[in-house]
């Protein structure tokens, strides 16, 4: 046994150094360019107070600071109780068109925000879908306004609201709630004084996802940044950048501010939860069954839902198929035409070559990241590691820091004349792009396996480890075996996420390297609509064959996937 706390040890502190390098380092690179300006690049005559309070002074980094908190709030507030609605809606009623609802949900917490955003461009600009085809003249000033981008929002962030809050909704106090309403509680003072007070996490972990999620968006904005100008704080970092003179001190300090409303954004949520108790897991604790709904009630309830359904996912994936046809930039224009296919599959070698790249760099990312999940989902559920409780942080604040400030660190950290001294050359390679994929993609990951691991009695490892099982005997003859359709989803959810991760690559890609969430961008940019739109369509539809392609091999070799 001795052997064995010995080698959990050792797992121990190598997950603990390679989170400390992929993780806290950036991040505290980040932090330490607002103490020293001078980190990166040329040293700032100005004192890093200075620094801190030119961002009220600059008319740019002021805007997007005050854009991102109201747009956090906003979307966050609106989000949080339409997802919660939704829920409650969902888990009391039992109408067709609910799993139509949940695949919505679920397709729209995985798609990235900027193909979302710019399938809303393709309809509501000023030569969109809604203008030439239907005539409404006026949804381009509605939808490309600070409400409209707020309701833009809400239609892609709520459904972290919506699974989270269902999630807790599904097992009643039954017991509390027939004794609210034997004292003369009506069904809303019931829901009121039992059901939300006991609902407060999950509503608060709803609220803090959007609202993390939200913030650090770099690809709504930059999505839509050539029809509305609408500066973010992920937006003014890329700019600082990627503008003449580079600003790496000023992206560092907008960074500092970013993280600065994630934190207190957590802390608010602390505040909310308190010292209180929510456990409510007893005999008298049931398992919600929706009912099903009078026939007025359950046609308003499809059709609802049918119509979510379709706002949410039809209207911008339709409209980017739309456009991926179009021989004009202009839908009022619109003649059917497969020559953007054409190029893009035939011609296209740019395309072919930033795909290849950006599989490559997520297959890598999502084999490093599924190993080094396991092993930090390992100590969490079966080590008595003394640092257990930091790894367990360390994992959360991956969660919690956006893309673009991830981005930020990993120049600060390897863009440094000594580590090229030393052979250990990372910027302006595709590895700094994997590297930070794989940072990425732990958060997610683990979260997926420790899942599936506290589903495994610790006392079925300790008994093979009794019996003579070695170190990883256990692992490959207990967990594997156990773990083989969670290792796939966690797999396919690090795979997928670092396709389309266009924070990190926008920032990290280097000279003429070419990667798919790039190439798109940048052909929206320069108003390139109908080969960027089939360049989606291709490129996307690929990459999602590809994943059905991996489940379905993973089924045939006995894998259920999770």
């Amino acid at each position: 046994m001795k052997n064995k706390l010995q080698k959990e040890g050792t797992v121990g502190w190598i997950v603990l150094f390679v989170l400390l390098i992929l993780i806290i380092l950036p991040l505290g690179a980040v932090l330490l360019q607002v103490v020293d300006p001078g980190l990166i690049g040329e040293k700032n005559e100005e004192g890093s107070m200075n620094l801190l309070l030119e961002v009220f002074r600059k008319p740019l980094w002021s805007k997007a600071l005050t854009n991102s908190l109201l747009l956090g709030i906003c979307t966050t507030l609106l989000g949080t109780c339409f997802g919660a609605f939704l829920a409650a809606i969902r888990v009391k009623w039992d109408f067709r068109t609910g799993r139509l609802l949940d695949i919505a949900a679920w397709i729209l917490m995985i798609m990235p925000s900027f193909i979302i955003a710019q399938g809303w461009v393709y309809f509501a600009s000023g030569n969109g879908i809604a203008r030439a085809w239907l005539g409404w003249d006026g949804i381009g000033s509605l939808i490309f306004s600070f409400p409209g981008l707020v309701f833009i929002m809400v239609l892609n962030k709520f459904p972290f609201a919506y699974v989270t809050i269902k999630a807790a909704l599904e097992w009643k106090p039954q017991r509390l709630s027939l004794a609210a309403r034997m004292n003369g509680a009506s069904a809303f003072e019931e829901w009121r004084t039992v059901q939300a007070p006991l609902c407060i996490p999950a509503y608060c972990s709803a609220a803090i996802l959007i609202f993390m999620d939200t913030i650090g968006d770099f690809g709504l904005p930059s999505a839509i940044s050539g029809v509305y100008r609408f500066p973010t704080l992920p937006y003014a970092i890329y700019t600082a950048i990627y503008s003449s003179p580079i600003r790496f001190d000023m992206a560092g300090v907008l960074s500092f501010y970013l993280v600065l409303l994630i934190i207190a954004a957590m802390g608010l949520q602390y505040v909310i939860k308190g010292r209180k108790r929510f456990d409510f897991m007893d005999t008298g604790t049931v398992q919600a069954i929706p009912e099903r709904p009078k026939k007025g009630l359950g046609a308003v309830l499809n059709i609802a839902g049918a119509f979510l359904a379709f706002l949410t996912l039809c209207v911008p994936i339709g409209s980017t198929v739309v456009m991926s046809f179009s021989d004009s930039i202009s839908v009022a224009n619109f003649g059917f035409t497969l020559d953007n296919y054409k190029s893009v599959l035939l011609q296209g070698g740019d395309l072919m070559e930033g795909m290849g790249h950006s599989l490559t760099i997520a297959l890598m990312a999502a084999v490093l990241g599924l190993l080094l999940g396991f092993f930090v989902s390992f100590v969490l559920n079966y080590s008595d590691f003394i640092f257990k409780k930091l790894i367990d942080v360390l994992s959360l604040v991956a969660l919690a820091v956006p893309g673009v400030v991830l981005g930020i660190g990993y120049i600060f950290v390897w863009n440094q004349k000594w580590l090229e001294e030393l052979g250990l050359k990372m910027y302006g390679t595709p590895r700094l792009i994997m590297l930070a994929s794989v940072a990425a993609a732990i958060p997610v990951i683990t979260r997926v396996i420790t899942g599936g691991m506290a589903k495994i009695p610790r006392q079925m490892l300790f008994a093979a480890g009794l019996s003579g099982a070695g170190f990883f005997a256990r692992i490959r003859s207990i967990l594997l075996p156990l773990l083989k359709g969670v290792l796939l989803s966690a797999f396919l959810s690090g795979f997928g996420g670092s396709v389309f991760n266009l924070a990190i690559n926008t920032i990290l890609y280097p000279p003429n390297y070419q990667t798919l969430p790039v190439y798109i961008s940048k052909g929206v940019e320069n108003l390139e609509f109908g080969y960027s739109a089939a360049a989606t369509v291709a490129g996307g539809g690929a990459v999602v064959l590809l994943i059905l392609l991996i489940e379905m091999l993973g089924r045939s070799f006995g894998v259920k996937k999770s």
